[in-house]
């Protein structure tokens, strides 16, 4: 019955997202030739995709927006076809696999990863639309298929893959827990324990990665149009279903704590969550002008990213002050602002955004400071096998941090997971959750 009715509620959402993806596709139709998007789209599955590999700067804006828009439609199939009940963690999968599928993830390294989770959910006798959602957020290991198949032999690199896709499950689920709700991209740091065996041995067996980096500019007044096109229209889309409804159930989304699980998708109306998903990406989008950064592949994986959570936790008044907390921290780290991993930190850092909303902005600050330093150097070991190299950073800056301020300052630590929301804002009609704190289909 709770599956029917939030079917019913947010039953759009699928629909929307094969739009969404279709309109990247005409997009990058729009920018070449056909022949030089098709040799783009080579290009893209004939890379090693390390981080950072900007799909923008080695084939173009076409074929990099081509290969989004045809990720995005692969996963709201999936997601359709395994009868994937639409909420919060959908708007997640499809902002995460529609975003890094501008530099990192394509039509090709995926396919292993999903086959290894699917051979996981047979072994366990469960269906796998118990661990889609997982299994297509565990993409962010696709580089490791591409290296070893471009670098070696693709059924070395498809064995790689299956042996992820299969791994990764069971990790997500412990890691889930020790992050307390803190991390919002709980999967990144999951995806960065399995780099970190991964990568060792390789490197023992003489299969040591490039390092890449791939970072195009000048394209901030096209891609920036664009973009801000694209948020005013989520907004004026909210706005449609009644302003002031929608401006209140905004409101009311500001005050929560956004600490994961929370999924605005089931306790809101589509009204504020449209209008947070337009706000949140034009502060991304105005995060990086303000800067002097680009807008390319990589940011903007990183602003849909952040359109995506804005059904799962995030909103302006969590976000922002993390952000100034990584610009904080730039003025410390004597690197410059417009350096490609600070930029990356700034938007992917909002990661973190439940310690504001949880502990307040000071400490949000605080969580942004310390992850603009972090984040520069735990990705090392991993060689830029994991794409979600801000969630692994994010997870250990929460596993440390959230204990210390729950000692030091636990009077002010309010409790604001999902199943509080419906008692603290008094929703008309809400749907119970359907999934308990914990399991991997509520980690990101």
């Amino acid at each position: 019955m709770i599956r029917l009715t939030a079917r019913r509620r947010n039953g759009a959402l699928l629909p929307a997202s094969a739009l969404f993806g279709l309109a990247l596709i005409l997009f990058g139709l729009c920018q070449g030739p056909p022949e030089c998007i098709l040799s783009g789209l080579r290009t893209i599955i004939t890379m090693e995709d390390v981080l950072i590999t900007d799909y923008i700067a080695v084939a173009g804006i076409g074929a990099a927006f081509v290969n989004a828009g045809m990720v995005t439609l692969i996963s709201a199939a999936i997601l359709w076809l395994l009868d994937d009940t639409p909420n919060g963690a959908t708007m997640v999968t499809i902002g995460l696999m529609s975003g890094f599928a501008l530099f990192g993830k394509n039509i090709a390294n995926i396919w292993p990863i999903l086959g290894g989770t699917a051979l996981y959910a047979l072994v366990q006798g469960e269906g796998l639309s118990r661990h889609v959602n997982v299994a297509l957020r565990t993409t962010a290991l696709s580089p490791v298929v591409s290296f070893l198949a471009v670098r070696f032999h693709p059924w070395l690199g498809v064995a790689a893959g299956l042996l992820i896709g299969f791994v990764t499950p069971p990790v997500a689920e412990h890691a889930h827990r020790v992050q307390n709700g803190m991390n919002l991209y709980s999967l990144g740091f999951s995806c960065g324990l399995v780099a970190m065996m991964m990568v060792p041995a390789f490197k023992a067996f003489g299969l040591a990665p490039a390092a890449a980096h791939y970072w195009s500019a000048g394209n901030n007044l096209p891609l920036g149009a664009a973009l801000a096109a694209v948020c005013a229209a989520f907004i004026l889309a909210g706005l449609s279903r009644g302003p002031g409804e929608a401006l209140k159930g905004y409101w009311r989304l500001l005050h929560t704590s956004g600490r994961a699980p929370s999924d605005y998708v089931r306790t809101f109306s589509p009204g504020p969550v449209l209008v947070n998903m337009g706000v949140n990406g034009l502060i991304g989008t105005g995060y990086i002008v303000f800067t002097g950064g680009d807008l390319n592949g990589a940011t903007i994986g990183a602003i849909f990213t952040i359109i995506g959570f804005s059904g799962y936790g995030k909103h302006a008044f969590n976000m922002v002050p993390v952000m100034a907390g990584v610009l904080a921290g730039s003025l410390l780290n004597h690197v410059e602002l417009n350096n490609s991993g600070l930029q990356l930190a700034g938007l992917f850092g909002t990661t973190l955004a439940p310690f504001a909303g949880v502990f307040g902005w000071p400490f949000g600050m605080l969580a942004g400071l310390i992850h603009s330093s972090v984040v520069l150097q735990a990705g090392l070991p991993l060689e830029g096998m994991n794409l979600y190299n801000n969630g692994f950073s994010g997870g250990l800056v929460a596993i440390v941090l959230y204990p210390i301020l729950t000692a030091l300052v636990k009077h002010r630590r309010p409790v604001l997971m999902e199943e509080d929301l419906f008692a603290v804002f008094d929703q008309d009609e809400p749907q119970p959750p359907e999934q308990l704190p914990g399991r991997e289909e509520d980690a990101p």
